[in-house]
């Protein structure tokens, strides 16, 4: 009896002594703090109208529009949204591109057309005048000129030669000048045709310019555009044929065209 009393007396100190140092290293361990994350605010949203799909100069943007989220502090005041004009997308299916839209871009009524507004008198800049000139494959580059391309016009005529003979003057009468349309396209053809071979080309001109062209018209027996360079685009011209209608700063004078000759007679009061 007594070895078995001494066995359980030790058993119970060594569970004692266990449960001590248990208890020991959890009253030793510290308790880690619940830490508490704030939520971040949602981030406004506001329907914008924005193009699904390219659309390109002189298209219709209907089946190209759509309503997109888009963050509030990112909306610009010409910015279509649901929230203004919650019919835009039905009012606006119609709307023809006076530039070229890209995918992804916010629709922008300052890009369209206005209700009343002809096509060309909405792309002509601030002024700026159009022009319609006659040419042919032989006089425009071979058919190579498009819509958007620059080009100077020279203008041929004939002239009478010193000795009694007759020869041709050529000058280049108009420089740098933006290509608006070849007859009724004002844009390469979708089909990726480079080609365009027209009739009649129609000219970005200046109010001077435009009475120079004019002039021209007059008195050329031909007038050729010679296609430019792209990177020439934002060269300024000068040295052309301001003669034709300037007068030389005189008033009270009439130009008279004459066999291909330009003189000047006073005007009758």
């Amino acid at each position: 009896m007594a070895a078995s009393r001494l066995i359980i007396l030790s058993v119970a100190v060594a569970a004692a002594g266990g449960a001590g140092y248990i208890a020991k290293n959890m009253a030793g361990t510290p308790q880690q703090e619940a830490s508490v994350v704030a939520a971040e605010p949602a981030l406004a949203l506001t329907e914008v109208l924005v193009l699904s799909g390219d659309v390109p100069l002189g298209a219709t943007v209907d089946g190209q529009i759509r309503w997109q989220q888009w963050p509030t502090d990112a909306v610009g005041e010409n910015f279509i949204t649901r929230d203004g004009e919650a019919d835009a997308m039905d009012k606006l299916k119609g709307s023809i591109a006076r530039i070229a839209m890209f995918k992804g871009e916010p629709l922008r009524r300052s890009k369209l057309i206005g209700d009343g507004q002809s096509f060309m008198s909405s792309i002509l800049p601030s002024g700026k005048r159009a022009i319609a000139t006659q040419i042919a494959a032989d006089t425009s580059a071979g058919g190579f000129i498009l819509p958007n391309d620059y080009v100077d016009v020279i203008m041929t005529r004939r002239s009478q030669a010193t000795g009694g003979g007759e020869g041709f003057i050529t000058e280049t009468i108009l420089k740098n000048i933006r290509v608006l349309a070849i007859d009724q396209a004002i844009q390469e053809d979708e089909e990726g045709r480079k080609v365009k071979v027209g009739e009649t080309a129609t000219l970005e001109l200046t109010p001077q310019q435009a009475e120079i062209i004019t002039v021209a018209q007059q008195m050329a027996d031909r007038l050729t555009l010679a296609l430019r360079p792209i990177a020439d685009a934002q060269e300024k011209s000068d040295g052309e044929a301001d003669y034709l209608v300037s007068g030389n700063g005189r008033r009270g004078t009439v130009r008279l065209i004459k066999s291909g000759e330009v003189s000047e007679v006073g005007a009758r009061k």
